[in-house]
């Protein structure tokens, strides 16, 4: 029997979806201790996957995609977490499923092969990486002449993107809010990159000043004032902004937050989970709670500093 737990992760940002200079994406994240997906597995004569998920469908698309002729597969999903809220749920369905098949079948594929398989990281690398290695991932984007356009990494056939930075993530707590409802994703996600890009290039210039004088500095330096900081700034520039401007209720989550003395909070991908920094989480979790109203999830978590996890039993 094979067990696999996958991470979660922050999405923070997209970088450059301007593309002047000859390349698109890039982006960083954050690899998430929780939510996770678990899954156990097992050879079988067909293919049966079982469990409350709303990733049944995606599993069983990439499990076809890589079984040998006339072999089956047994997966039982233990633990999951829902789709389009910004956590990198199906890419990390995807991948585990896959892992899962390589792993019964030995045929000796590494993840990013699992990844263009599967369709997945054409677009943003994180949670691809997080899956792999876990930690702090900064990738490097596409060139603009492979890609030829804006689009969501559901749409892209491109190889998930190069990691140009992969660090371990301080000991921070991460406060989780999950507004009960959905992000952008599949024809709306397509259109909104349509509609937004190319951002102009000066935000793009801004953003990137920001991530690599303020961001990562106060990341080596374990500085969580001053990247609370970026995360705030971060909101307000380049496609995040767009992506905070589709939903009100996250965005006046994370002011509230702000407010009420969290040192940074962002939202995650196009939304609607809210990260946020800062000391006094217990009130924090308190707050963010009560403008909820039980109409969503509200916990505490860390970085993840390692991948998936894969055991045999």
């Amino acid at each position: 029997m094979l067990k696999i737990t996958t991470p979660s992760r922050l999405h923070l940002t997209l970088i450059d979806m301007n593309a002047s200079i000859g390349r698109v994406d890039g982006s960083i994240g954050i690899t998430l201790d929780a939510p996770v997906i678990k899954i156990e597995c097992k050879k079988y004569d067909i293919v049966e996957i079982t469990g409350r998920s709303e990733h049944i469908d995606r599993m069983v698309k990439s499990v076809n995609a890589l079984l040998p002729d006339g072999e089956g597969i047994q997966i039982r999903v233990e633990e999951d977490y829902p789709s389009h809220i910004g956590l990198g749920s199906g890419t990390q369905a995807a991948l585990a499923s896959g892992m899962a098949v390589n792993e019964l079948y030995g045929l000796g594929l590494d993840v990013h092969e699992i990844a263009v398989k599967m369709g997945r990281g054409g677009t943003s690398g994180i949670g691809v990486a997080a899956f792999e290695r876990g930690g702090f991932i900064l990738d490097g984007g596409h060139k603009f002449s492979e890609k030829k356009a804006f689009l969501p990494s559901a749409a892209s056939k491109l190889p998930p993107a190069p990691v140009l930075l992969r660090s371990d993530f301080p000991d921070w707590d991460i406060l989780l809010a999950i507004p009960g409802q959905k992000g952008a994703s599949q024809k709306n996600e397509v259109n909104i990159f349509q509609e937004k890009c190319p951002i102009p290039l000066h935000e793009i210039e801004s953003l990137s000043h920001l991530i690599l004088m303020q961001l990562l500095p106060s990341l080596f330096e374990k500085d969580i004032v001053t990247f609370g900081r970026s995360i705030n700034a971060i909101q307000e520039l380049g496609f995040k902004k767009r992506e905070v401007e589709l939903q009100p209720v996250s965005r006046d989550l994370m002011h509230v937050l702000r407010d009420s003395g969290a040192y940074g909070a962002g939202m995650s991908s196009f939304g609607p989970t809210v990260y946020a920094f800062g000391e006094d989480m217990k009130n924090l979790e308190k707050i963010a709670s009560d403008i909820l109203g039980g109409k969503g999830k509200v916990f505490r978590t860390k970085a993840r500093n390692k991948g998936a996890t894969i055991r045999t039993s």
